[in-house]
């Protein structure tokens, strides 16, 4: 047994912050604090949250409620929980908005890579199982809180859109614990709530080529952004590169964009809209955020281009100067 001993400082403000792996990604958290305890409990508040929807979300947890969905539900109707079939409602309506580019079942393909040992399914297998790629296929029952596979090969997987809703839960456990400047990061998505301390968050987005390099900082406050890109999850194989973004129709990689970037009031929404756009290219991509009020995006083509939504303004050239609180998607 080892006994920790601490010992009483006077309180003063200052930012706070840890960054754990969870979620098969890197999750962060700052925060201003005017007491250093209570801050650090609102930190591990939220890391708590995150281990807790990652229990029930992750398809890499044999035990998780979603892991039970994908299991039994092609051969009967399965008691979700609230929330689990909240978000696969939502799922399933984003789906309808993008005309299937955001695409939950795409896991029926996805299962099948493995980005750590450089494993794909061979093109027998995508065009065997491309055709359980449909949200369609998943019927959900409101009264009895249920959902169902409409034939057997299905699988859904949240990865789209899960760390999208922790990082909005993560952000309402710190402003229900009374901070106004902090922000929740998951891998590529980020929750910022207000601002920092009198300026804005600098957000770099990632250069999707040069690792560690940034390709544009973007100022924000009490907003919401998440970045989609080739460079996350994948491997190269005689040139090509193999990456965690599938394109629906054709069960393979979506090509054509290195990186998405949606930003907005909804993390939810963002992340989601984030891998809709890298599947649906900068025309139609941009025409969709465009459609939508309070959403903007930044799209990298695959030739490195830099395209910005209607409601943006190409930036002059800028150099990004990270700081403590800096984010980089």
């Amino acid at each position: 047994m080892v006994l920790i001993i601490t010992i009483s400082t006077p309180a003063h403000a200052e930012w706070i912050g840890d960054t754990r792996a969870i979620m098969g990604t890197e999750v962060s958290v700052n925060l201003w604090h005017d007491d250093n305890a209570a801050g650090r409990e609102l930190v591990a508040a939220v890391f708590a949250e995150a281990e807790r929807i990652d229990r029930l979300m992750s398809t890499y947890i044999d035990t998780s409620r979603i892991s039970d969905v994908n299991r039994l539900a092609a051969s009967a109707a399965v008691v979700t929980g609230d929330e689990l079939f909240q978000l696969i409602r939502r799922s399933l309506d984003i789906s309808v908005l993008t005309h299937g580019a955001f695409d939950i079942t795409y896991d029926s393909v996805g299962q099948y890579y493995d980005f750590g040992e450089h494993r794909r399914p061979d093109a027998e297998t995508v065009e065997a199982e491309r055709q359980h790629i449909d949200y369609r296929l998943v019927e959900m029952d409101q009264a009895a809180g249920t959902v169902r596979f409409r034939e057997p090969g299905v699988r859904i997987n949240l990865g789209g859109i899960a760390k999208g809703y922790f990082v909005e839960r993560g952000v309402d456990i710190l402003r229900s614990g009374g901070v106004e400047n902090g922000i929740v990061t998951a891998g590529g998505d980020s929750k910022l709530l207000g601002d920092r301390r009198g300026r804005p968050w600098m957000i770099g987005i990632r250069d999707p080529r040069n690792d560690g390099q940034v390709a544009i900082s973007v100022p924000l406050e009490d907003e919401a952004i998440s970045t989609s890109g080739d460079y996350e999850r994948y491997f190269e194989e005689d040139g090509v590169r193999y990456h965690h973004i599938i394109e629906p129709n054709s069960g393979t990689p979506a090509t054509g964009v290195q990186s998405a970037t949606v930003f907005g009031p909804d993390a939810v929404l963002t992340d989601a809209l984030s891998t809709s756009v890298f599947i649906m290219g900068v025309d139609r991509g941009l025409r969709l955020i465009g459609s939508l009020p309070d959403y903007e995006s930044i799209v990298i083509d695959a030739e490195g281009r830099i395209f910005y939504s209607g409601g943006l303004q190409q930036p002059e050239a800028q150099s990004f100067d990270p700081r403590p609180g800096d984010v980089e998607p």
